[in-house]
């Protein structure tokens, strides 16, 4: 039996992770000298309101080894093969810290680490992609060579609503100079080789929704897609995005999920944007 791990930056309807018995490992997120496991200790709502409380963002860490390790034992106690898809390595640690849980149950416990080269909804389309080969019947290695094609083949989309959140994260690399001097816009940022990159400048909400949908047709055109849309708490704006993406985009199937909370540090309450994945 093969088994799915990811880790809480996985952005997918809840009843998905049900559906397919997929594992999670929490993003630790820090208020001061407080850490909280995102999803555990911290949800949502408590989230938002605690930096519109404080006026400053939390920082986020990636899991421990000892984390990673005591969820790998605790699956494979059946004997069963581990498949851990994490966020891209650019942008964060976990996948290192999964790998290096790998590294020290070598021996004992069959476990796979797979870097997906994005994050959210993204990662979520390649979970469940992965899960959806397992019931197949597909072996692991199979799946992870299938997996480490498929990634390269996404196409992501971000819209930023408040820069401020951008600025002060430290994960953003390349697109922080960009920010630094187009203040009065929007931008929009996709993901090329698991980092981020500026793509447009936009002035206007409704503007940067149809300049992201008009990208995304210019990448795919009439190609068949998976399509998954994010939000942080906006869930208006992300079902603006699906109205007009499925009008303009041959889109297979669809979903929205709200982002992760470990990835609106960065990014920002408003945020929305979506992605794009052959079918």
């Amino acid at each position: 039996m093969i088994k799915i791990v990811t880790d809480t930056t996985c952005d997918l309807p809840a009843d998905l992770f049900d559906r397919y018995r997929i594992s999670v490992v929490p993003i630790n997120i820090q208020f001061g000298q407080t850490t909280l496991r995102e999803g555990i200790d911290i949800q949502p709502d408590a989230f938002y309101q605690r930096i519109e409380t404080t006026g400053s963002l939390p920082t986020t860490s990636q899991p421990s080894v000892g984390q990673f390790c005591q969820c790998f034992e605790t699956l494979a106690a059946d004997g069963s093969e581990i498949l851990a898809i994490h966020l891209t390595s650019k942008l964060s640690g976990t996948w290192q810290s999964a790998t290096l849980a790998a590294r020290q149950l070598a021996g004992r416990v069959k476990v796979t680490v797979l870097d997906s080269m994005t994050s959210s909804v993204g990662l979520g389309l390649l979970v469940r992609e992965a899960a959806q080969l397992v019931e197949a019947g597909w072996s692991l290695s199979q799946i992870v060579a299938h997996l480490e094609t498929r990634r390269s083949q996404m196409a992501v989309f971000i819209l930023l609503k408040n820069l401020r959140y951008a600025r002060m994260s430290g994960r953003v690399g390349r697109i922080r100079e960009t920010l630094a001097s187009v203040l009065k816009v929007k931008p929009i940022i996709g993901v090329n080789d698991g980092t981020l990159i500026p793509l447009d400048r936009v002035r206007g909400q409704q503007q940067g929704i149809a300049r992201m949908i008009a990208l995304a047709r210019e990448t795919v055109g009439d190609a068949p897609v998976h399509l998954a849309v994010a939000h942080a708490i906006d869930r208006p704006q992300a079902e603006t995005i699906l109205t007009q993406a499925q009008a303009q985009l041959n889109c297979r199937d669809t979903f929205i999920a709200d982002l992760a909370m470990s990835l609106a540090v960065h990014f920002g309450p408003g945020s929305v944007g979506f992605v794009t994945y052959p079918a």
